[in-house]
């Protein structure tokens, strides 16, 4: 295939509208980033529970693994610029609720477990939106370059989403100690609009290339389900993120680790919260030049054992430089994992089932974001938050090591044969 062939790593930008779809992207993922740090840092200020942490992931990932696959038939099926809009819509509407609910007048008639509740909602209608727009954005992106572009803008969509990733936490960080919650989630509220801006003005509407419209649901998801399963390099891939994810979810205890462990505040949480996607966005863009090509499973192995390793380093550590470091290589070796993970899908996916694979991704990566914090908030009420996030890390290595050892398939995944 000639986009593993490309000598340009800038070749997608020259495609215009890609370059507005990256804004866009990236003021999407930096609103929503912050938004979850700010709620983060506000439930726990509120609750003091290291279990209403995991709950937060929880009100995410119920809604979203629930309508995962009926949002990726939805997708398949109609207009991708049209049906962001209306996910946008959606993050808009659940924005402006969170800047009421931390208001300070709201307060005079809500009472503190009341706005709790509220925050909770509003995470648990976010986890019905990003079920949709997960799958909408990477669909959409396949009809704005051509497909030899494929890789590489997989590489600079990955790249801007960790660059939001790691911006998104810093400016939160910094934003709750200097202007607090409410005026931090009000800028939150003015990047979703710019979003809905941008794809509003620019992004024109784009085909629909599945010939089965109006196919009946039912069918229609099983045949999406089943391809994953058969294309045993998408499973493979998918299979091994999610575990990383599920495990490796020390982030959703950063709060403690800034407050009570190494005791750094909210300016060092909005680093240590930022330091992995500064891993991640460096390395991406490192890959840019040097896409990877040859032993591509056998440095998916070797990443996600390096993530394991690195978060261990994490819930061990007891000095905040420390803690950084090993949060800001965890973030590399992701790096790594997602390029891959992502190279993989798009070779490997048809055009007219992108909704549907991507939603089964979500499912697997996306919902396993939420459920790791859930586990790791659970664990760490049961067992403490050092040994959850140790417990996390020897679990990712234990099961990426068997897997390593048993697939053939994987250690052999191989993006040269593409050619």
């Amino acid at each position: 295939m000639n986009n593993l062939k490309s000598k340009d790593p800038y070749a997608a930008l020259r495609v215009k509208e890609f370059k507005t779809f990256l804004l866009m992207r990236f003021a999407i993922v930096l609103a929503w980033t912050m938004q979850f740090i700010i709620i983060e840092w506000e439930v726990y200020r509120l609750t003091k529970d290291p279990l209403s942490l995991g709950l937060i992931g929880l009100m995410e990932v119920v809604p979203s693994f629930s309508f995962a696959l009926f949002a990726g038939h939805v997708v398949d099926q109609k207009e991708k610029r049209k049906l962001l809009m209306f996910c946008l819509l959606g993050f808009i509407f659940i924005s402006l609720s969170l800047v009421f609910f931390n208001a300070d007048f709201t307060s005079n008639f809500l009472s503190a477990h009341q706005i709790l509740y509220g925050i909770y909602a509003c995470v648990f209608i976010g986890g019905i939106v990003r079920a949709f727009i997960g799958p909408t954005i990477f669909s959409l992106m396949a009809l704005i370059v051509p497909k030899n572009l494929y890789a590489n803008a997989a590489t600079w969509s990955s790249s801007v989403w960790q660059m939001g990733s790691m911006v998104g936490p810093a400016i939160g960080g910094f934003a709750i100690l200097w202007i607090g919650v409410t005026w931090s989630l009000s800028i939150v509220l003015s990047f979703a609009i710019f979003s809905f801006i941008l794809l509003l003005l620019v992004l024109k509407p784009k085909p629909i290339l599945n010939t089965k419209i109006g196919e009946p649901i039912l069918k229609s998801l099983e045949e999406g389900v089943k391809f994953v399963f058969k294309t045993k390099e998408i499973l493979n891939a998918l299979t091994l993120d999610m575990v990383a994810v599920l495990f490796g979810g020390a982030v959703a205890l950063l709060p403690i680790f800034a407050m009570d462990i190494l005791q750094v505040g909210s300016k060092g949480f909005g680093l240590l919260r930022a330091a992995p996607a500064v891993g991640s966005f460096l390395t991406l863009l490192i890959l840019a030049y040097f896409p990877i090509r040859r032993k591509a499973g056998l440095k998916l192995l070797f990443a996600i054992f390096g993530f394991g390793s690195c978060i261990i380093i994490f819930g061990i550590s007891e000095w905040f430089i420390i803690s950084l470091i090993a949060l800001f290589f965890s973030g590399v070796t992701d790096g790594v994992s997602i390029v891959i993970r992502h190279t993989i899908l798009q070779l490997y996916t048809p055009d007219e089932m992108r909704g549907r694979v991507s939603s089964v991704n979500s499912m697997f990566v996306g919902s396993s974001n939420e459920l790791g914090a859930f586990e790791s908030g659970l664990t760490a009420k049961l067992f403490g938050t050092v040994k959850a996030v140790v417990f996390g890390g020897v679990m990712t290595i234990i099961i990426v090591t068997i897997t390593g050892l048993k697939s053939k398939k994987m250690r052999a995944l191989d993006f040269k044969n593409q050619d």
